[in-house]
């Protein structure tokens, strides 16, 4: 079974982050530069929040609100589900089903080692799929 890890080490661990005192704004241009969709909160080294399109459109365009003076930390998402290196794929596909979300911090020891996707998760168990059919396929036709 896949975890974490092997993600990390196909994709890398870049993560993108801001400040929580840094404006909406800021982070908007951040997933435009990036071509991102979240960004992780970071208050020094420690994981304060995840900032997501979704919160984007629910927290700021519905309400009303500007982005240009509007602080990340009024309008992320502060209780962020993560996970750590080991976690199996099939936990993390489970974990953003039944939490609802698109991206998990994966963190060891309070301090961040990535950011997984939904992208990241559905392509890793594509994977795993693919390499059990060629399996099976090689063992068929070699019987």
């Amino acid at each position: 079974m896949k975890t974490v890890e092997d993600i990390l080490q196909r994709k890398g661990n870049r993560v993108y982050s801001v400040a929580p005192e840094c404006t909406v704004y800021d982070a908007l241009v951040l997933f435009a530069e990036k071509g991102i969709g979240a960004v992780l909160v970071l208050a020094g080294e420690r994981l304060a929040g995840i900032f997501s399109e979704r919160d984007y459109a629910r927290q700021v365009v519905l309400k009303g609100r500007t982005s240009r003076e509007l602080a990340i930390s009024q309008v992320m998402t502060h209780e962020v589900v993560c996970v750590q290196p080991t976690t199996t794929i099939d936990e993390c596909m489970a974990l953003m089903t039944e939490r609802r979300c698109r991206h998990l911090p994966v963190v060891v020891d309070g301090r961040v080692r990535g950011l997984l996707s939904i992208g990241d998760v559905v392509k890793a168990i594509l994977l795993e799929k693919d390499f059990h059919i060629g399996q099976l396929e090689a063992y068929i036709t070699q019987g």
